[in-house]
């Protein structure tokens, strides 16, 4: 009788390494990464704001120091910022419609809050510029600080210069968001996404997006708030 060679059957593996096991997207993942590493460096910097101002004895009143609103002849303490604030959340909402919209294909929605979501960017950053124009004026800047501490006494420059330095780090970052949602809407209307069958890049942008929104909870709370 002939010998019957033994077969061998290997059982397949749950991950070979090809696909992810918890199928997450690669080019998600990666943007994950990279909020993780910028969220320590905002981090760092508000870490450093709060050591710095709790190791100082006196501290500029933030009421008084943020109490100007265009075209109001009063003191209206926070009433501008909060108008920014108003004004990003709402475009994370409309960040939010647009990737539900990709999600169903829908590109005629992507397209319109993709441009709600850019408006929204620039009228933040349009505040932002109107501040800081003011408080240059006021004699506000790196290493100049007009406002006194909430006791009356001199205070030094760390309060404009962690400012200028914290807020100007999130304002770029605003402005990237920008950037990188125009370049998203002028994709969708070239019909990129359609062609490859999904807008998972248009997820991508709204995770950015979304963490430019949420550190600035912080650094309202921090600046204006605390």
């Amino acid at each position: 009788m002939a010998n019957t060679a033994a077969v061998h059957i290997e059982k397949p593996s749950k991950w070979d390494g090809g696909s992810s096991p918890y199928k997450v997207e690669y080019g998600k993942l990666m943007m994950w990464f990279f909020l993780l590493s910028d969220s320590f460096t905002f981090g760092a910097l508000l870490i450093a704001y709060g050591t710095t101002r709790f190791a100082t004895i006196g501290w500029p009143d933030a009421n008084k120091a943020f109490d100007e609103f265009p075209g109001l002849h009063m003191p209206a303490p926070l009433l501008f910022v909060s108008l920014m604030t108003f004004i990003l959340i709402l475009s994370s909402v409309t960040m939010v419609l647009a990737v539900q919209a990709g999600k169903e294909m829908n590109k005629k929605d992507v397209v319109r809050y993709l441009i709600f979501t850019i408006i929204g960017g620039l009228m933040f950053l349009s505040c932002q510029a109107w501040e800081w124009t003011h408080l240059f004026h006021e004699g506000a800047w790196w290493g100049r600080n007009p406002f006194p501490n909430a006791d009356g006494t001199v205070s030094t420059s760390n309060f404009t210069n962690f400012f200028f330095t914290i807020t100007g780090f999130h304002g770029f970052h605003v402005f990237s968001g920008v950037v990188i949602n125009t370049i998203m809407l002028i994709m969708t209307l070239r019909n990129k996404f359609e062609q490859k069958g999904h807008y998972l890049m248009i997820e991508k942008a709204g995770l950015y997006w979304h963490f430019v929104d949420l550190v600035w909870v912080f650094v309202f709370t921090c600046f204006y708030l605390v």
